[in-house]
């Protein structure tokens, strides 16, 4: 089990990245923009830099939704290797088995 405060960190995270989304696209977009006169394009950087580090997206880290593990976390279903295994093990995932042999 993760620390209770990591795993409420990466949800700020996923927050703060899903409400500054359009602000961010928008300045890459300006700054990407050949056209633009340079200074549009500067000030357009400098106003990314100043943005929270945290609403950046690759800043939020994929976690088991159940254990809040880090590693090993399969994105078809969003749990780790360990917790897919035992939901496995007692037929809690619809239309998966544990192979066993």
């Amino acid at each position: 089990m993760a620390k209770k405060s990591l795993i409420t960190r990466n949800a700020r995270r996923i927050k703060i990245s899903s409400d500054s989304k359009v602000k961010r696209d928008k300045l890459k977009k300006i700054i990407k923009d050949p056209s633009k006169h340079f200074n549009e394009r500067l000030n357009a950087l400098v106003k990314l830099s100043e943005m929270i580090k945290d609403s950046s997206k690759v800043r939020i880290r994929n976690r088991c939704a159940i254990t809040g593990r880090p590693r090993g976390n399969l994105r078809k279903f969003g749990m780790s290797r360990i917790t897919i295994r035992e939901l496995a093990s007692w037929g809690q995932i619809p239309g998966l088995i544990k192979s066993s042999w």
